[in-house]
């Protein structure tokens, strides 16, 4: 994991919720209040120095301070504390708390996904980052906060039979398969040679040698032309003959955009078909949970926002823009 803790890149997840309220209030030290709460200035400051450390992997320079692009790192930054400290406190009003066991377990299993369980690799992955373990935590029990959160606000959330039959129903072309067929072609650059390896296929030659030696296409190539085509789903002119030819037919040459085509229908065309209903009615059912699901989290947030709006004061220089568009913080 090449960031542990939440980092600008990911700052996107977060809603972007602007309150109102200036500096008065906000004690030094600290960037933002929220209701009780306090965003301090470390916590800002590791965001950005997370954001310069990806900025760094991916050899990008980093934004001068007063730019528009640095701004908006701000912006981002400042906002997504100011959600992670609305949930914590709409997280008390909903019950919910997070125990300790939860948070270490948590940390045990990221050790265990990204460092193999190494304590050692996982201690140099934070010096590396120039974070502590008491910032991980914070982290991990934010993300805990924002999981439950979602949770317990989707928890009635349901689809029904008829929900996901009528969406198969809407939706069936996405479900189809187009007509198939196995061929085999040879594509060169010129007609005289597409032309000259015709003649040697009808006086006998083998096709799969010759696409082997002389074809363009490298998919096909080493396969001796073989592939398997859908309806609909090459350029005209090679899709018409394809469909159009008898079984063990070789066509004259054919011109694409690609070059030339010499192409042999190796077997019959297999009909279009509709997967079932039965084999895709409990994805369609988890798409639609959701679906449902983000809906109702995002009308959650607007609440959110509303409700605290008066209640955010910003220090001097890190209040975002009036006018911000508002997304919620998902979890799967």
């Amino acid at each position: 994991m090449r960031y542990l803790t939440t980092t600008l890149l990911l700052a996107s997840l977060a809603a972007v919720l602007a309150g109102c309220g200036g500096s008065g209030g906000v004690p030094s030290g600290a960037v933002a209040k929220v209701g009780k709460d306090t965003i301090t200035q470390q916590s800002y400051n590791t965001l950005i120095d997370q954001a310069k450390r990806s900025y760094k992997v991916q050899k990008r320079p980093f934004p001068k301070a007063g730019s528009a692009e640095y701004k908006t790192l701000q912006n981002q930054a400042v906002q997504y504390l100011v959600q992670r400290a609305e949930f914590a406190q709409e997280a008390s009003t909903l019950g919910i708390t997070i125990t300790q066991k939860e948070i270490d377990d948590r940390l045990a299993q990221i050790k265990k996904q990204y460092f193999g369980g190494s304590e050692a690799k996982y201690k140099a992955q934070l010096k590396n980052q120039g974070l502590t373990n008491d910032q991980i935590l914070d982290d991990v029990k934010a993300q805990l906060v924002s999981e439950q959160i979602f949770k317990k606000v989707t928890a009635d959330v349901k689809v029904t039979d008829a929900d996901v039959q009528k969406y198969y129903t809407d939706h069936k072309s996405q479900y189809g398969v187009p007509e198939q067929r196995k061929i085999a072609h040879i594509l060169v650059k010129t007609k005289a040679l597409a032309d000259k390896l015709y003649a040697q296929i009808q006086g006998g030659a083998n096709f799969a040698a010759l696409a082997k030696k002389y074809s363009q296409d490298p998919g096909s190539k080493n396969l001796g032309g073989v592939l398997t085509i859908s309806k609909g789903q090459t350029v005209a002119p090679f899709d018409q003959t394809a469909f159009l030819m008898r079984t063990g037919q070789v066509s004259h040459p054919v011109k694409t955009e690609f070059g030339y085509h010499v192409i042999k229908a190796l077997g019959p065309i297999t009909p279009a078909k509709t997967t079932p209903f039965a084999q895709v009615k409990e994805s369609i059912r988890q798409q639609l949970l959701q679906q449902q699901r983000n809906d109702k989290m995002t009308k959650w947030v607007d609440k959110v926002k509303k409700d605290f709006d008066g209640k955010i004061k910003y220090q001097a220089g890190y209040q975002p823009p009036a006018t911000t568009s508002t997304a919620a913080t998902t979890t799967t």
